[in-house]
C-alpha cells in the first residue's frame, strides 16, 4: 500500500486517519503532505521538518497507485515539487483536485499525464470543498469508517466537470497574485 509507505518514510504529517476502505485494495489518507523533505537534522538521521508541505491533502490510493489525490497548495509554484515527489505513483486515470490559494481563477495543467484541476481557496476547508465538488454533505458520510469516507467521496467526485481553461504550467504562473491563506479563529 503506497499511502503506508508514505507513512513509514514521514512524509504523512499531522495524520487525521490512515484507515482502509471498505474495497479490496484501497486506503485512504487525511492531513498534511511532504512536497519537499527537510534537511538531515542530526547524526542519528532525524531530518528538520518539510521545506514544502500540501495542507489539508486528500489521498486515495487503490494498491500501489493514488487514485484521488487533493489538497491545499499556498503556492501554484509548488505544483512541481509535489509531481516530482509522487509522479511515480499516480494512476493513469488519477483524479486530481487542488485548491491552490494563490490563483486567480479556476483552470487546469497537464503534468506527467495527469490534468491538475486547480481551483481558488484562499479561505475554507478542502475536504468541505471537495465533498461540495461532489454534492454530499456530511450526513451522506455519518457512521462511514473514514478510509471509506475519501472512497464515497472520490465515487461522488469521478464525474468531475473542470472550471477554467486547461492552459501550460507556465501559462498558469502568470494567472498568480500575492494572495495568502486566510485564517481564522482565536488568536
Amino acid at each position: 500500500m503506497v499511502i503506508k509507505e508514505y507513512q513509514d518514510k514521514g512524509l504523512l504529517l499531522n495524520i487525521a486517519f490512515v484507515d482502509a476502505a471498505e474495497d479490496p485494495g484501497v486506503m485512504g489518507f487525511r492531513g498534511r503532505l511532504a512536497l519537499v523533505e527537510g534537511e538531515p537534522g542530526d547524526a542519528k538521521g532525524n531530518r528538520r521538518p518539510p521545506a514544502i508541505v500540501m495542507e489539508q491533502a486528500v489521498l486515495l490510493s487503490r494498491d500501489d497507485k493514488l487514485i484521488l489525490l487533493s489538497g491545499s497548495l499556498d503556492r501554484l509554484q509548488d505544483l512541481p515539487a509535489l509531481v516530482a515527489m509522487y509522479k511515480a505513483d499516480f494512476a493513469p486515470d488519477m483524479l486530481a483536485i487542488l485548491f491552490v490559494v494563490n490563483i486567480t481563477q479556476p483552470m487546469q495543467v497537464e503534468l506527467e499525464g495527469i490534468v491538475f484541476n486547480l481551483i481558488p481557496l484562499r479561505e475554507g476547508v478542502a475536504w468541505n470543498e471537495l465533498m461540495d465538488e461532489g454534492g454530499l454533505d456530511k450526513q451522506d458520510l455519518k457512521k462511514m469508517a473514514s478510509g471509506h469516507k475519501v472512497f464515497t467521496v472520490y465515487e461522488a467526485i469521478r464525474g468531475f466537470k473542470p472550471k477554467g481553461e486547461q492552459v501550460t504550467l507556465e501559462q498558469a504562473l502568470e494567472r498568480t497574485a500575492d494572495i495568502k491563506r486566510e485564517e481564522r479563529g482565536a488568536l
